[in-house]
């Protein structure tokens, strides 16, 4: 019934968080309430067995069950609903956040920079490759005048 309520408003971010943790603890306590009405569905239904009319006795205790169950499964629906309403506000909005940080012109020329010391990396890293290539084959022959410089006589 409260989650009906709360349905149709709009809020801020803060208060937006703040009312997905309060519909999350009603998500818990409805659960809890779900799991009482599973545990007494158990014990009635194995207190059957000890009955003479053991599927009589259980269709009773499953119809019990079932009136327990289900306003409990509406009011998750509803829960749910608003939940997922709530949430797809909050993304909207975090996206919108990020999109206006993007935009700005902050953001664009650290991109730039970002960009410019990337290439600059990658020219650098081009230089060593080339450098340690032209050393690779320069080898031989620095070999050779070490070899040649170091004669013992």
């Amino acid at each position: 019934m409260l989650v009906c309520s709360l349905s149709g408003l709009v809020l801020a971010t803060p208060a937006e968080e703040a009312e997905l943790e309060q519909l999350d603890k009603i998500e818990q306590e409805l659960e809890t309430q779900r799991d009482w009405a599973k545990y007494r569905w158990g014990k009635a239904s194995s207190e059957c067995y000890q009955n003479y009319w053991v599927n009589y006795c259980i269709s009773n205790a499953r119809a019990q069950y079932r009136k327990e169950i289900d306003p409990i499964t509406q009011q998750e629906i509803a829960l749910h609903e608003v939940q997922r309403k709530l949430r797809k506000s909050l993304k909207d909005q975090d996206d919108q956040k990020r999109a206006a940080e993007r935009a700005s012109p902050e953001k664009a020329a650290e991109r730039a920079d970002n960009q410019r010391e990337f290439t600059e990396k990658q020219k650098d890293a081009a230089q060593r490759a080339a450098d340690l290539e032209q050393r690779r084959k320069d080898a031989p022959k620095r070999a050779q005048e070490n070899k040649a410089g170091t004669q013992l006589d």
